[in-house]
C-alpha cells in the first residue's frame, strides 16, 4: 500500500518563509509602490509605474518610446528622489522598459 503525502498548511509554509534569514526580497521594497506616485510626479506616474525590485535595481514599465527615453535622462535623479522618500538606499539603479502590448 503506498503512503499518500501529507500536506503542509499555508499558515506553516508562510511562518517557515518568514522564519529564514535568506528572503528572496525585502520586504521594506513595498514601500516603493506606495510613494512612487509623489516622487514621480502625477504626469510621470500615469506613463511609468513599477514592475518589481530586486537587488537594488528598480524595473518600471513605461507607456511609450518617448517616455522611455525622457526617464532615462531622469533615472539619476529620480533614485536619489526614492531613496531619500525611503530613508534608505533602496534602489541603486532605475531600469525603464516599454511596456508589453
Amino acid at each position: 500500500m503506498e503512503k499518500k503525502p501529507t500536506l503542509t498548511s499555508l499558515k506553516d509554509i508562510i511562518a517557515d518563509l518568514l522564519a529564514g534569514t535568506d528572503l528572496p526580497f525585502n520586504p521594506e521594497d513595498s514601500m516603493i509602490w506606495r510613494v512612487w506616485d509623489e516622487v514621480a510626479g502625477e504626469t510621470i506616474a500615469r506613463n511609468a509605474q513599477p514592475l518589481w525590485v530586486k537587488n537594488g535595481r528598480l524595473r518600471v514599465k513605461v507607456s511609450d518610446p518617448i517616455w522611455l527615453q525622457e526617464l532615462s535622462f531622469m533615472e539619476e535623479n529620480m533614485r536619489n528622489k526614492l531613496n531619500e522618500r525611503l530613508g534608505r538606499k533602496a534602489v541603486e539603479k532605475i531600469e525603464f522598459r516599454l511596456r508589453s502590448r
